[in-house]
């Protein structure tokens, strides 16, 4: 099954993407989310490898038309890497302002999208595709093992407050990649396939949950939001 995910957007989108990129980034600075930026932009980086070097260079299966690949790319998978991480960090920690942090990232993409269409008509304009069929079986792999072994656990596990709740993974996994993916479409961004928004949902964010989930879990028993450490408590 090959899914096409495609988009044509203006340059105009890109200036505006990275001033919200800044200002979300100040914004977690000033409410000291240290982690959250750190892990968005490792993420930022590995969505880069990923699509730059494996989608891009080795597979040929990524076009860009209209700008330069290496750029373009890079300012897109630091755009959505650090924003859907960024928000996906915050959920697991349950941050007590995950509302307001979800409302302003998904009001930015939307406001984003339909500034750069209403004033953005003397800009270039870029179109990009990507087919699917090349890996989307190697994904759709790794998001069984990772839930696989969640899945394990829990039949594993007795004691029920020792039990991960894997309904709240899937829903965080699902839905920031279903709330881009939907603003992308009815901005008139990305491509209208049904097929492509559901799948891309289903899979591609998705398939880190597992493993994000047991990093933030390994990461949050030695530091805070804000890194600083926490205190050992030595038994005596």
């Amino acid at each position: 099954m090959e899914v096409i995910a495609a988009r044509t957007m203006n340059t105009l989108y890109m200036y505006l993407d990275v001033a919200f990129l800044l200002f979300l980034g100040a914004t977690l600075i000033y409410t000291k989310r240290y982690l959250a930026i750190l892990v968005g932009l490792l993420a930022g980086v590995l969505y880069f490898i990923v699509d730059y070097g494996y989608f891009y260079q080795f597979l040929g299966t990524r076009s860009v038309e209209g700008a330069n690949p290496f750029w373009f790319l890079l300012w897109l998978s630091m755009s959505y890497g650090f924003t859907n991480f960024v928000w996906i960090w915050l959920w697991l920690d349950r941050d007590k302002r995950a509302l307001e942090w979800s409302i302003l990232i998904i009001a930015s993409w939307f406001t984003t999208s339909l500034l750069s269409q209403t004033f953005g008509t003397g800009f270039d304009t870029i179109s990009i595709s990507r087919g699917t069929g090349a890996y989307h079986g190697i994904m759709a792999l790794i998001l069984f093992v990772g839930y696989a072994i969640l899945c394990i656990h829990n039949i594993r596990t007795t004691d029920p407050a020792k039990k991960i709740n894997i309904p709240w993974i899937l829903a965080i996994g699902i839905l920031v990649q279903f709330a881009w993916e939907f603003v992308l479409l009815i901005t008139g961004i990305r491509n209208p396939s049904f097929m492509t928004i559901v799948v891309n949902s289903l899979l591609e964010t998705n398939l880190g949950l597992p493993y994000m989930y047991f990093i933030h879990r390994a990461v949050n028993k030695r530091y805070s939001e804000d890194l600083s450490r926490h205190e050992i408590q030595i038994k005596a």
